[in-house]
């Protein structure tokens, strides 16, 4: 019996040495707070194939934090991330009801991550739903937090999230959908593009599920309305409008053809579209100059908690 105790702890020993080998060689991320970096990361297609996607201004389809509509960024936050403005890049009590959840279920079915960890995985993270990854998501978050600001974050999350074939930030996504510049969206159209985010190839892809992203549509603009970032004129009006989408059959078919619209933005290419190593990227780019901070949400800061009164 005492060998087999002694096994176990050199086992426990063994993992935890390897997790702290792990995140300290993890990529530094103080160089995210240069607003003229650009990072070439990898994504995957819809046919499971990876390409280049460059973050940074060099990039056609990014869009800075200030050309972000308040209510695109507050869509977001009410809909992933209620206590954005609250935590420092964990969601203790949230995280700790997803691990009850899964142990009950025993799968890893609810991750309880905040937009920050979902930043720190689209950027330097594989998808894979291993502890290993999850506690680099944290490590990553929490450095993410100590080095950046709720507006960058924010800035940084809108331009690598999916939201359609090939389709990454709600610069592509707002052209992509509705034809417009991102800082023309309406509450209607923002609340849209949020509400796909949970799953936008199948379970909130609006071609093959409609009604079920304006369900939840509906449900960010109730969101909205409750916390005064809309009045109750321009809350009647968003939950009126249904969004023009029309040719988006058309355009999934040719995403989906056409999946070297990214093409090789960078030296970092990958050939045969093989899958980088976790965290693989190239950075470019001077130190921004004071003054580049993009326009922040109501009320941003560390001590923020509530979206500006009603109108």
């Amino acid at each position: 019996m005492r060998r087999y105790l002694l096994l176990g702890a050199l086992l426990v020993l063994a993992y935890f040495s390897y997790i702290a080998v792990s995140l300290m060689l993890l990529p530094p991320v103080a160089e995210l707070k240069n607003r003229k970096v650009n990072l070439a990361i990898q994504v995957k297609d819809w046919q499971g194939k990876y390409h280049d996607l460059l973050i940074g201004p060099k990039n056609r389809q990014w869009t800075s934090g200030g050309s972000i509509p308040a209510e695109m960024k507050w869509a977001v936050i009410l809909a992933e991330d209620a206590n954005f403005y609250r935590h420092e890049g964990v969601d203790v009590k949230a995280l700790k009801n997803a691990i009850k959840h899964d142990l009950e279920k025993k799968s890893f079915a609810r991750g309880a991550s905040t937009i920050t960890q979902q930043l720190a995985k689209n950027i330097y993270l594989s998808r894979e739903k291993t502890v290993t990854r999850k506690l680099k998501e944290l490590y990553l978050a929490l450095r993410m937090e100590q080095e950046l600001t709720k507006g960058r974050i924010m800035e940084l999350y809108l331009n690598v999230v999916e939201l359609g074939p090939m389709v990454y930030g709600v610069g592509h996504a707002s052209r992509y959908y509705f034809g417009k510049h991102p800082s023309e969206l309406t509450p209607r159209e923002a609340s849209f593009l949020a509400a796909m985010l949970p799953g936008p190839r199948v379970a909130y892809n609006p071609y093959r599920n409609m009604d079920k992203v304006l369900k939840r549509s509906d449900m960010i603009l109730r969101l909205l309305r409750s916390k005064g970032v809309l009045s109750e004129e321009e809350y009647g009006a968003a939950i009126a409008a249904t969004p023009n989408i029309n040719g988006l059959q058309r355009k999934v078919d040719a995403s989906l053809k056409e999946p070297e619209q990214f093409g090789n933005m960078s030296s970092s290419s990958h050939v045969n579209g093989e899958k980088p190593l976790e965290g693989e990227k190239v950075v470019e780019g001077e130190s921004a100059t004071k003054g580049s901070e993009p326009s922040p949400p109501p009320q941003e800061g560390k001590g923020a908690e509530e979206p500006a009164a009603a109108k």
